[in-house]
């Protein structure tokens, strides 16, 4: 089409990209390494058992997403692993004793109800892993109490200990030991040193950006440390909520999934200041005594509304201008 006589050229035309090499399987590859610690740390402190959940929930997540894309007649991606990913992380949630059926309908429920009802992968407002384990946790709660499924384990589950018998319980378990995993948790959530090693070197490959993990801990260490400041005999230290249960686990890998996590800086600040808030109230008030997984999800809800703290466009009106 010519341009009419007189009137400015307008070339349209697709902007200039380079691409950065990364592909979504690579980086599920370099995620899947980054959990390899907390891995071998759950086979170490929990041999079979740990294997047996953590093969079985990778296993059953990629059945499940083959099974429903099958159906769907769309092509097959389970080469990509990102299905395998999100059944491993479901698998470091819940109890190594837990029973083979329970690991299978949660890894199912997981992919079927927080992946593929939504589209797949990327289109999740949730994140896939917690969804299962929200599913299994409302319906067989004591299935998934870590204290009555390992009464074969010299470990106790120092968050329900806090819960039962107030922060003085908590001297018994030493920094140390907490980082590296004797205590009862997630099968490899637990694995607090562990985890940050594998969120360090997520950070360092940048895969992750460090705003959501760095503002979720901050949520989380800034509200405890009120709570200890008020009452230090009736709430516990900072390094208790850090260093036990989920806590680091949902800081670098839960709160980080892309679908269901806000773009831009100041998005990511307020999204992960607000999960981290919500982990301590959930815990003081709550009667979950790990309250990650739910802070996660309320979070994600919250996602769209996060998104939408933005700058205003280069010469665009804001509130400024219109008061002026």
């Amino acid at each position: 089409m010519k341009p009419i006589t007189g009137s400015p050229v307008l070339t349209v035309s697709s902007p200039s990209h380079i691409h950065c090499g990364r592909t979504i399987k690579n980086s599920a590859l370099e995620t899947i390494f980054a959990l390899t610690p907390a891995i071998l740390f759950a086979i170490w402190h929990y041999h079979m058992q740990a294997v047996r959940v953590l093969a079985l929930s990778g296993f059953i997540a990629v059945i499940t997403e083959t099974v429903c894309l099958y159906i769907m007649k769309r092509k097959v991606e389970a080469n990509n692993f990102t299905t395998l990913l999100c059944g491993l992380m479901f698998g470091f949630l819940i109890p190594p004793a837990a029973p083979w059926w329970l690991v299978t309908v949660g890894s199912a429920f997981s992919i079927i109800i927080g992946r593929m009802v939504f589209g797949g992968l990327g289109a999740s407002p949730l994140c896939a892993p917690l969804v299962g384990w929200a599913v299994i946790t409302v319906s067989w709660p004591d299935l998934m109490n870590f204290d009555m499924t390992m009464l074969a384990s010299e470990l106790t589950y120092p968050l329900s200990q806090l819960k039962n018998f107030g922060p003085e319980i908590l001297n018994e378990y030493s920094i140390k030991n907490l980082i590296l995993g004797n205590q009862l948790g997630g099968t490899g959530a637990a694995q607090a040193g562990a985890i940050i090693i594998g969120g360090i070197y997520m950070l360092g490959r940048k895969i992750i950006r460090p705003d959501i993990p760095f503002a979720f801990i901050a949520g989380v260490a800034i509200t405890a440390s009120l709570f200890h400041v008020i009452d230090p005999l009736k709430y516990a230290p900072i390094q208790y909520h850090l260093l036990c249960g989920s806590t680091l686990f949902g800081a670098f890998f839960l709160l980080t999934d892309t679908s269901s996590s806000p773009v831009g800086h100041i998005p990511m600040i307020a999204y992960g200041l607000t999960a981290g808030i919500m982990v301590i109230l959930i815990r003081v008030y709550g009667m979950y005594p790990d309250g990650v997984p739910f802070a996660i999800l309320l979070a994600n809800l919250m996602t769209p509304l996060f998104d939408k703290i933005r700058p205003a466009p280069f010469g665009g009106v804001t509130n400024i201008h219109l008061q002026r």
